[in-house]
């Protein structure tokens, strides 16, 4: 079902470990120019693009690009109670969570009437996809808007694939959701034509382009990601989900199979992995694994994933081994299921977001943990992070010199601007020097 790959007795570094590494058969760049076609014809030509683009790809034209206000109330009345009073819990969680992500202001005192001010300004106007596809994802709705406010953006335009089940219409859990968390500019379009929408705008509609967008989706919204990338800011660019789960002879192998098999039930592309010193406990984590995805109810496509290129067992000789095979793959989601967490913590350095020990499974952060679930695939997280208030924040620097903090400095800087050949420069300050 899965196949192992045994690095004991193989000197293990990041950079040969970056050759054996499992991995999704998705290259974004092969979607780029199908992608940059799908933006071009939104820009160009707006409503009617979207409109061709859902019949072809959803199957339904939505009847109108904005969803109707009174059609997010509605969607809250059909709220069953036990999901309202979930997605409550996760929002007061997300944005408990997400506050400490906001910096403080900061004034550095260089000299007497020289300082410099730091402040975190939030861009204006931000662009959230949410994905429709194999699920409905009432959670990307809170992961998506609730940094967005808590970094202090005014203004939310929120895009979703159109549903064939529901007239053209968005889901209407989304629409809940969207409704609870105060956003009521809401869209059905999807896939790459929605990017290109959220980053030049659709005028006819009454949607204003934005600053920044972000959210999950497949192949070809993250390629119209980055055909847009420039003309608006956008968080990684994510693929298809990953796990990876370290763990040694003290984990449980009914937990670890669970877990691979959650984030398998994603979408067959999904990549899970094991990491372990411990091939007793591979043994019995493939047994699991044949036992525990004959019982779910997306048994092919969690087959699928599991046997795919993107997911494997690896065995190495030792945690040091374990982290350099983990840190290299640079994986969306890990599992620390050793002996102990914290010790094994101390040796990652990239992933998207780390779970420690067994009561800390990937599906708690996807819902309820309180952190952020929209994280960097593909390897991102050697250099990227996850979604948070950061995203939607820039810092500025505020130079504030009296005149004689500007004289203190007004040779030094003369100097500077002489070896770079730039007089004016320099006469630019020498003309406020005191008399």
């Amino acid at each position: 079902m899965i196949q192992t790959i045994d690095l004991r007795g193989t000197p293990v570094t990041e950079e040969a470990a970056a050759r054996w590494l499992p991995r999704a058969e998705v290259d974004v760049a092969h979607a780029m120019e199908a992608a940059r076609a799908l933006v071009e014809e939104v820009r160009a030509e707006g409503e009617a693009a979207l409109a061709r683009q859902a019949e072809r790809f959803d199957g339904v034209a939505p009847p109108q690009l904005r969803v109707p206000e009174d059609a997010l109330d509605a969607a809250v009345q059909t709220l069953p109670a036990d999901l309202a009073d979930a997605i409550g819990l996760a929002i007061q969680r997300v944005r408990a969570a997400t506050a400490a992500q906001v910096p403080p202001a900061a004034e550095t005192v260089l000299a007497d009437g020289a300082r410099v001010l730091q402040r975190w300004q939030p861009v204006s106007r931000v662009g959230l996809y949410v994905p429709g596809g194999k699920a409905v994802y009432p959670s990307s709705v809170i992961m998506n808007v609730v940094p967005a406010q808590v970094a202090g953006v005014g203004s939310i335009a929120l895009a979703s694939p159109p549903q064939r089940a529901f007239s053209g219409s968005v889901h209407p859990t989304i629409l809940a959701v969207a409704r609870l968390l105060g956003v009521d500019e809401v869209y059905a379009m999807g896939g790459a034509g929605a990017i290109g929408a959220l980053a030049y705008g659709v005028p006819s509609a009454g949607l204003r382009r934005v600053d920044v967008v972000t959210g999950p989706g497949n192949v070809y919204v993250a390629a119209a990601k980055r055909v847009v990338h420039g003309v608006v800011g956008i968080d990684a660019e994510a693929g298809p989900t990953e796990i990876v789960v370290i763990a040694d002879s003290s984990a449980d192998a009914r937990l670890v199979a669970a877990d691979l098999i959650s984030q398998a039930e994603h979408d067959d592309q999904a990549a899970s992995v094991l990491i372990t010193t411990d091939a007793s406990l591979a043994e019995r984590v493939v047994a699991e694994l044949a036992e525990q995805a004959g019982r779910t109810r997306h048994r092919e496509r969690v087959s699928t994933a599991l046997a795919g290129p993107q997911s494997a067992i690896v065995l190495v000789d030792d945690e040091a081994a374990a982290a350099a095979v983990s840190n290299a793959y640079g994986p969306e989601h890990l599992e620390l299921q050793t002996v102990d967490p914290d010790a094994t913590l101390s040796l990652i350095t990239n992933a998207g977001a780390i779970f420690l020990g067994r009561h800390a499974p990937v599906s708690l952060g996807d819902y309820l943990a309180g952190s952020n679930h929209v994280l960097p695939t593909g390897g991102q997280a050697r250099f990227a992070a996850g979604l948070s208030a950061a995203t939607f924040l820039r810092p500025q620097q505020i130079i504030d010199y009296d005149p004689a903090a500007l004289d203190s400095v007004t040779d030094a800087l003369v100097a500077f601007a002489q070896a770079e050949g730039l007089p004016a420069h320099g006469d630019a300050a020498l003309a406020r020097r005191l008399s």
